[in-house]
């Protein structure tokens, strides 16, 4: 992965200045994400990592801090950003906005058994429940017409039988709405990259920067997608149902949302089918790490 922006040390250290964690031991760059520049940084207080925002503005960045704040305080184990002297989670770094966040340990698990997604789904469960409380709110800027405008965008790239593919299945979406289904914080891209586990305990959950307010069962799809997905894209059956029952003890689904799976399952992989052609075809230039 990438590192967009470089950060010289004296750079750093002026900006950990404003910050009570101490004086700058070291710092690296990190091999992970596709959207942001990133920072393992460790000071005479701890480890942390920093993050340069390439492409959310000053104005959008409040909610996820916020957001990651919130879950930090209500159990949740999301990273807690770091307040500076002025109690500001945000600051600005070489021109882009950045931010300083605990450093959670555990590593991502990218062979989950049974257990893992247990773990997961129940967590995902409590997270939709007290993300009922969070007091912001921000549109899924990866919704339809996202997927509408960046389906035009590919669609030359692709061969016949996908542009196809992708075109009916833009079609099939446009007709299954299911506005009317349970709604909230929705964290929007957990994937197996963005959580971090001790053996079976998972210690945190990470990258909450597509995060938004939007139905909760398109959250859950987008993990089982993932969590739960085998080489040949089929769910494993005993991982698929270890996560359902988990998050159903946690937030147990109506019977409209277990009638709108299929279709919440088919929006979730879309989303996602469209973002790795976008980045497929149309690739940012970045500081390469590994």
């Amino acid at each position: 992965m990438s590192v967009y922006t470089r950060v010289a040390r004296a750079e750093l250290e002026a900006f950990l200045a404003r910050y009570p964690q101490g004086k700058l031991l070291g710092y690296q760059g990190i091999s992970a994400g596709i959207e942001n520049t990133n920072y393992f940084v460790t000071t005479e207080q701890g480890e942390f990592v920093l993050t340069l925002f390439e492409w959310l503005g000053m104005d959008e960045l409040p909610y996820y801090l916020d957001l990651m704040a919130y879950l930090a305080e209500h159990d949740i184990p999301s990273a807690h950003p770091m307040a500076d002297h002025q109690g500001k989670y945000l600051g600005v770094l070489n021109h882009k906005p950045a931010t300083l966040v605990m450093r959670l340990p555990g590593r991502s698990i990218m062979n989950p058994g049974c257990g893992h997604c247990a773990m997961i789904g129940a967590t995902l469960g409590r997270m939709h429940r007290v993300g009922q409380e969070f007091g912001q709110s921000r549109e899924n800027n990866r919704g339809p017409r996202w997927w509408i405008a960046t389906a035009q965008k590919v669609l030359p790239c692709l061969n016949g039988a996908d542009a196809e593919l992708l075109n009916n299945e833009i079609k099939y979406q446009s007709v299954h709405r299911h506005d009317q289904l349970p709604r909230g914080v929705i964290h929007a891209d957990l994937f197996r990259d963005n959580a971090l586990f001790d053996k079976e305990v998972l210690t945190g959950i990470i990258d909450f920067y597509y995060a938004c307010n939007d139905i909760l069962l398109y959250d859950l799809a987008v993990v089982v997608n993932d969590w739960c997905a085998e080489a040949d894209g089929t769910l494993h059956p005993d991982r698929l149902s270890a996560l359902l029952q988990a998050y159903h003890q946690e937030r147990p689904l109506s019977g409209a949302e277990q009638q709108a799976w299929p279709v919440m399952l088919r929006a979730a992989a879309l989303r996602f089918w469209l973002s790795r052609l976008q980045d497929q075809h149309f690739p940012r230039a970045g500081e390469i790490t590994h």
